[in-house]
């Protein structure tokens, strides 16, 4: 388990992460979010034992970060901000000196690095300098080293970032077939990872925990939940379509956005009103090019939640 408890950091005037407490479990894959400067970064760089804070204190694994650092960071794989290596160094030399820092020795260590290397693929990059690596590979090397001792804890700032679509999806398949028997914890920009990847999602905002739910839970928040948005063709009328539709039972209110003839309607008291459109639009014939079903949009949640009148 992971456990922080009141954790403060300030700098100066300045109070970069401001009294959160919360618990990780096995099992868990936690997206920490929040906008630029909410104390994402501050907060795992606490948790890692690589920042002191100013008050409050993390357990990893039930070891203290700050009394009992050495075994704390035993338990952790952590992927920082830029994944920093060392430039000169080749992959295959870069991971037998994390290997050898970790303690791992003989046959042991060529295994666990030789698993690093397959899981991230590495192979064709082995022998040349890290520092001629593209951006994508360098991330890639940062992240083996991190699961190179196989360890229960994985803090992961941006694991994707800098990767093309193909390498995304390889590391979002490695961090779901790692995360029944490891807690993870993952901060990101990118929100379609964390519905992709995550079961709980805490989101900070100036130092404080915004909420903390789970992705279906927050996602229901949504003013496009249950909503239905209709997109014409260019013979269409949203205009017309919309006043009509605006008479249905159970529909709050009707948006319309001429520049991509769509309409959105809302529906009152979280109502299903996809049917009764969908029906209506047959009826009257509509040339539409598509009609769905919105499960709710987790950028606007997010948007709604990092606003400083709705932050607890």
């Amino acid at each position: 388990m992971i456990k922080a408890e009141t954790l403060t950091k300030r700098y100066g005037a300045i109070t970069a992460v401001d009294e959160l407490s919360f618990t990780v479990q096995q099992g868990e894959v936690l997206g920490f979010l929040g906008p630029n400067g909410a104390g994402k970064t501050t907060t795992m760089r606490m948790l890692a034992g690589f920042v002191q804070p100013t008050s409050g204190q993390a357990e990893m694994c039930g070891f203290s970060v700050e009394r009992e650092p050495t075994q704390a960071k035993r338990c952790i794989g952590y992927l920082p901000e830029g994944a920093p290596c060392y430039d000169e160094m080749t992959p295959r030399d870069f991971l037998g000196f994390v290997a050898s820092i970790r303690g791992l020795t003989g046959a042991e260590k060529r295994s666990r690095t030789d698993n690093a290397i397959d899981r991230l693929n590495l192979g064709s990059v082995l022998n040349q300098p890290v520092g001629t690596l593209s951006k994508g590979f360098k991330r890639r090397v940062g992240f083996a080293q991190a699961i190179l001792h196989d360890p229960p804890v994985l803090i992961l700032d941006e694991p994707t970032d800098g990767l093309d679509p193909n390498q995304k999806h390889e590391v979002r398949n490695l961090i779901n077939a790692m995360s029944d028997d490891k807690i993870i914890i993952i901060s990101t920009h990118i929100l379609e990872e964390v519905a992709a990847l995550c079961n709980r999602i805490i989101i900070v905002s100036e130092g404080k925990i915004a909420t903390d739910e789970t992705p279906d839970t927050l996602i229901r928040r949504s003013r496009y939940h249950n909503a239905v948005t209709l997109q014409f063709e260019p013979t269409g009328q949203p205009d017309q379509a919309a006043a009509m539709i605006g008479q249905l039972a159970g529909i709050d209110h009707v948006e319309t956005d001429a520049a991509t003839r769509s309409i959105t309607a809302f529906p009152a008291n979280n109502a299903l009103i996809v049917t009764a459109i969908a029906d209506m639009a047959r009826e009257e014939n509509w040339p539409l090019e598509q009609l769905h079903l919105e499960a709710g949009r987790l950028d606007e949640v997010f948007r709604s939640v990092t606003t400083p009148e709705t932050v607890q």
